[in-house]
Order: C-alpha cells, then structure tokens, then sequence
C-alpha cells in the first residue's frame, strides 16, 4: 500500500500495551498525530524506523515522532537516515536532523545572539584532566554530558570539588564521543524547566516540567512532573527567534528554556529530531503539525 505519511516509532512502543502509563502515553500521542493527518485528507500509517521489511518508497514521507532508541542506536539510526531520505521526504529533514543531533548545534545558535547556557566542548580524544578543564571554567556546580544524548543519558551533575570522582568516567566516555560541560543552571531546582512548542514557525502550546524531590532530571521517566504552562509573551518572542535562526526549514521544534544564572532567558535545547511535543495537554496542536505537513506535500 502506497501511503502520504508514514508516523515513526520505536518497537517498544509499536504495539498497545495498557499496563504500562508511559506506553499508553505514547499511543495517546501519536494516534493524536495520526487522526490530525487524516482529517487533511492523508493516507497514514505507523512503522518502527528499524524496520528492515519496511519500503521507504512506498510513501510520499515520514514523520519522526516517538524514535527514542535512536541515540542508543546512532550508528544504526544514521545509516538508515541515508537510506529513508533518499527514497522519501523526511520531517524534519534529514539535513535538520544530522545537525540537531550534535549539540554543538547550540554554538551556532549563541553566533546568531541566541542567549544559550554557556557551553565548552571537550572533543572525542581530548587529553586533557576533566580537572584542568573543569579548573579553566572557573564554574563550581556544573553539569557533564556527551553531545549526542537524550533522556540524561551518561549526564553527571557535581561540584567542582567532587571532579576527581568523576576522572574514570570521564576518561571512558571521552575516548568514545565528544562530551559537553557546563554551569549547572539553579532555576531547574527553583522552577524546573519550561518548553515551548513552535508548530511551523509559530507558538502553539508550552509545558513546564519539574524533577522529583532530590533529582535535578526533569523528564518524566526520570520521576519529573509535567504541567500546562501559559508563557509570557518575552518567552514566545525568544522561543520563536530561537527557532527563526535555525538554518533549516523547521516544521516543529521543541524549544526548553530556563532563566539563566543571570536571570535571563537561554536556550537548554532546541529538539528538531523527535521531541516530545505533549499534545494531549494542546490536542489542537496536532493539527497545526498536520496543517503543515500536507502543505508541504502540496507544495
């Protein structure tokens, strides 16, 4: 069967499960996706990325929605990115993708003066004493954690006085990929992190999401708490911008922000790859996606 879109998944999550929340979650999500393309008129499917049965060809394009394995699976998932993109129109484009996965992304983004959590990158192979490194930053609380990641994957939160603890580690992980640090950003305790749906350039809906008592991770299969959240217009002017000066064309992005140390808006991420963008607390907003999506098809 020949589709228009074909929405990406994991197999974890390919099949109903109703004893698992986060499952459920999940399907709630997509289907909401799923219903929206259909209302535009769209021949849509749900497929595993992974699937090796799977024809690239036989659809118009895909979606990348719920692929969460892909950072656990990178080698895999960037093979298979060459592969799709060739046979079918991917959104976010492949292009998009490749240069989101990496966060040096966010380097770019401080060179267009968007305000990003001050940020050092330690190259894979770097020789250098997580120490000494630490000791140039002058930072005393900081965060650590690879440029491509995602669910706080191998993300140490420390004080300067506690690196050595960390040397071992650190020297593993850094001859394997390169790695990030930065100033562990207090607001995250006192006011947990805020994330602002831009669906096709525009302001949608937010969220804000809060860790669990003694735990500075905000996602909610780490414990956090994920609540509707109104922005101020100084929140969806920034989110907007940050989006704006992406080099890409961007059909949605997530964008986290928090107060800085400063007490100004930053960018934490920009996820342009396969956020989750919290529909069901904004169903409306699925059908902006949507709306996008077959103009682009159109077009």
């Amino acid at each position: 069967m020949h589709y228009d879109v074909v929405v990406l998944t994991e197999s974890r999550y390919l099949a109903p499960n109703e004893a698992d929340w986060y499952t459920r979650q999940v399907h709630t999500e997509d289907n909401l996706v799923l219903q929206a393309l259909e209302r535009q008129g769209l021949a849509v499917a749900r497929h595993d990325w992974a699937d090796s049965a799977m024809d690239w060809t036989q659809t118009r394009s895909a979606l990348l929605r719920t692929t969460w394995d892909y950072f656990d699976r990178y080698a895999e998932f960037s093979a298979w990115l060459s592969r799709a993109s060739a046979q079918t129109r991917l959104f976010n484009e492949a292009g998009l993708i490749r240069w989101n996965i990496d966060k040096h992304y966010l380097g770019t983004l401080a060179e267009k003066d968007i305000n990003i959590v001050p940020t050092l990158y330690i190259e894979k192979g770097d020789r250098r004493s997580l120490l000494s490194i630490v000791e140039s930053s002058g930072w005393d609380e900081l965060i650590l954690k690879p440029v491509i990641s995602g669910a706080a994957r191998h993300t140490y939160r420390f004080h300067h006085t506690d690196t050595p603890a960390l040397e071992c580690s650190y020297g593993e992980l850094i001859e394997q990929e390169a790695m990030m640090l930065q100033p562990f950003q207090h607001d995250v305790l006192a006011q947990g992190e805020t994330s602002l749906m831009i669906i096709d350039g525009r302001f949608t809906h937010a969220i804000r999401k809060t860790p669990k008592s003694g735990d500075f991770r905000v996602q909610d299969d780490h414990g956090g708490q994920v609540h509707d959240y109104t922005p101020s217009q100084e929140e969806i002017t920034f989110a907007e911008a940050a989006v704006a000066a992406v080099p890409f064309d961007v059909l949605y992005a997530r964008v986290d922000l928090i107060r800085d140390n400063d007490g100004q808006l930053a960018v934490m991420e920009l996820e342009m790859i396969e956020p989750e963008l919290f529909f069901r607390f904004h169903p409306e907003a699925a059908d902006r996606l949507a709306e996008g999506v077959a103009r682009r098809l159109r077009a």
